[in-house]
């Protein structure tokens, strides 16, 4: 029974893809939609009943399915591991993807390949869950590959425009660069441990590991190198650049893949692989560090983008590099706070951003925006709500997490805790920013538009009256005195991390960083609404603020360094090198062709000249055979 419910959870959103590739444009768009949210909804009710059996009992349910490969000495089982961290993952991926699915039916219902649509994301679901429930770290490579699939499939859904493609191609290939760490590490891994299984790995660090300078080093070789793969799925310095651009797809993917799901991968790997992580401090300290500065210069970019959607894409760049920051130092259970209150606040504002795109017929530039509060009551509350909790806001959700996030840093380092800071004020500004341009003053876009301006459908605002209750409350679940996530994620930490009990200098850094997001927002108020102030246009942006604007002249200078000369050196190949050995191919085959020809003479047919050549030949080798003697 209790495999079969495994296997209820994992393959339904499976079932849910192969319906709609093969029937789903017979079916039509409802049914469609339908059978694609359904799919989902059930692994979340198979997620929920499985959380309540284990919260009762306290163990961890072991599935193995079936022998997978075994080489020498390294065995791997395909098996499925439902504990804490796993099933804590799977409520909020199976159940933000159900909104988000609900969400989909209504905002992708005038596309012709809504079928396609829904297929394509239940087949990102069916491999995030892979990836959360892996029990080694094989099954998880499968996932992890798997949602780098379908986010390219989904990036450049709508293929037809050049520049979805170019999107979708920049996030698939800045992963396989990280994807080729996180398979190295697992490598090393396999040769150290003799085992991928996370238990057995688990029990190797904390029991038989051996403190030599071999192990040492290799240790700190496999960690950096899951690390490499954590900064290409989870958009850290220096391959965050593809996320931003991940907003050409439609919005529930930003949704989805952005909030909730894959950006979150590389937090979990790592804190499913904290045994590891914790031998090797020089590791956590690169983590905690690249972590800062990721948080910090994607909120400087974000400062001063226009596209709503670009806004919300460098505030989860952001936002990931705080939960990496907890991660450095290591404050797992701090860094899988903020991931589910995240989940919660990103993925209704992106929703959010959706409805008001949606409402505006396709535009996205914030300058065009404006007023729009009093024709969209609902997506302005809740929006509002989901910026209040990104800010840091009592006693909204984000504040009690980021707060967490920098009493750890000022514990461990002043600076990173001064650079955390100084980002979540900036957090505060640009948000804040995004809903002065948005919503308040006056309209600044076209008539036409002004004269269709409308609240989103129910399907659209029901996702959002949601999460914005989420955002609200979703703070509890580790509030200090309670710490029931610190409590509940105990058995998957290698050592006991220390629980903040609330004294003086708690009191006085709770107050800073309400002072700080406070600040930020009255500075976007006065600038945006008392001033009235609006963006310019592209070209009238110039000084540091040009720079701030293109990102740092980071993918130029990507550019410049890689692809240019991959593509100098592609050419070269093509025009100069290939068609060169074509001739030196050609020739040898020409020269064959000659002596064939010549060759070709000698057959005439004549009987009597091919015996008159066989005597002349017979004659010739005796005559050799007598005259050498």
């Amino acid at each position: 029974m209790e495999n079969s419910l495994v296997l209820l959870l994992l393959l339904t959103p499976f079932v849910g893809f192969l319906f709609n590739v093969f029937f789903g444009k017979k079916a039509g768009k409802n049914i469609s939609g339908a059978i694609g949210t359904i799919a989902v909804v059930v692994s979340f009710a198979m997620s929920v009943y499985f959380f309540m059996q284990l919260n009762t009992s306290g163990k961890a349910i072991q599935v193995k399915l079936f022998d997978w490969i075994q080489l020498g000495n390294l065995k791997v089982d395909f098996g499925i591991l439902l504990d804490q961290l796993s099933l804590l993952w799977l409520l909020f991926v199976t159940g933000i993807g159900s909104l988000i699915h609900l969400y989909s039916i209504s905002y992708m219902h005038d596309d012709e390949n809504m079928h396609k649509f829904f297929a394509y994301l239940n087949l990102f679901v069916f491999f995030m869950i892979t990836l959360v429930v892996g029990s080694n770290l094989l099954v998880m490579f499968i996932g992890w590959e798997g949602v780098g699939l379908c986010s390219y499939l989904l990036i450049g859904f709508w293929y037809k425009n050049q520049d979805y493609n170019d999107a979708a191609k920049k996030a698939f290939i800045m992963n396989r660069i990280g994807d080729l760490g996180f398979l190295i590490g697992i490598f090393i891994l396999a040769s150290m441990c003799g085992s991928l299984d996370f238990i057995a790995m688990k029990t190797h660090f904390l029991s038989i590991y051996m403190n030599t300078p071999q192990n040492v080093f290799l240790t700190g070789i496999a960690a950096l190198c899951l690390f490499i793969g954590a900064t290409g799925k989870s958009a850290q310095l220096p391959l965050y650049t593809w996320l931003p651009d991940a907003m050409a797809g439609p919005t529930p993917v930003s949704a989805l893949i952005h909030a909730a799901t894959m950006v979150t991968a590389g937090i979990f790997m790592i804190t499913r692989m904290n045994f590891l992580f914790d031998l090797t401090h020089d590791v956590q300290h690169i983590i905690a560090v690249v972590g800062a500065i990721t948080a910090l210069v994607a909120a400087s970019i974000g400062l001063l983008q226009n596209d709503i959607k670009k806004v919300l894409a460098y505030s989860t760049v952001s936002q990931l590099g705080l939960m990496f920051l907890a991660l450095g130092m290591g404050a797992y259970t701090v860094a899988v706070f903020h991931v589910i209150t995240h989940a919660f606040f990103k993925a209704c504002l992106f929703l959010g951003s959706g409805s008001v795109i949606h409402a505006l017929h396709g535009e996205q530039d914030m300058r065009k925006m404006g007023g729009l509060r009093k024709v969209m009551p609902i997506t302005f509350a809740t929006m509002l709500i989901s910026t209040l909790a990104i800010a840091g806001i009592f006693p909204f959700a984000g504040f009690w997490s980021k707060d967490e996030i920098l009493m750890v840093a000022f514990e461990h380092n002043k600076v990173l805790w001064i650079v955390g800071s100084i980002a979540s004020i900036m957090t505060a500004f640009y948000m804040f920013r995004l809903m002065y341009l948005t919503f308040f003053r006056e309209f600044r876009g076209t008539e036409e538009q002004k004269h269709h301006l409308h609240e989103s459908p129910s399907l659209i605002t029901l996702p959002l009256i949601i999460l914005a209750a989420l955002a609200t409350v979703g703070g509890l679940i580790n509030l200090p005195g309670s710490n029931w996530l610190n409590h509940f994620l105990e058995p998957i930490l290698a050592t006991k991390h220390e629980h903040h009990a609330l004294g003086s200098q708690e009191y006085m850094l709770m107050a800073i960083a309400l002072t700080g997001a406070i600040i930020g927002i009255v500075w976007a108020y006065s600038k945006y609404i008392k001033q009235g102030f609006v963006p310019k246009e592209d070209s009238e942006i110039s000084g540091f603020s040009k720079t701030i604007y293109n990102k740092y002249y980071v993918d130029e200078f990507y550019t410049s360094l890689i692809v240019k000369p991959l593509n100098g050196l592609s050419n070269f190949f093509r025009t100069t090198l290939e068609p060169a050995l074509g001739k030196v191919v050609y020739g040898f085959g020409t020269v064959a062709n000659g002596i064939g020809n010549q060759g070709k003479k000698l057959q005439t047919g004549s009987i009597g000249l091919y015996l008159f050549a066989f005597v002349i030949g017979l004659l010739a080798i005796v005559s050799y055979l007598f005259l050498a003697q």
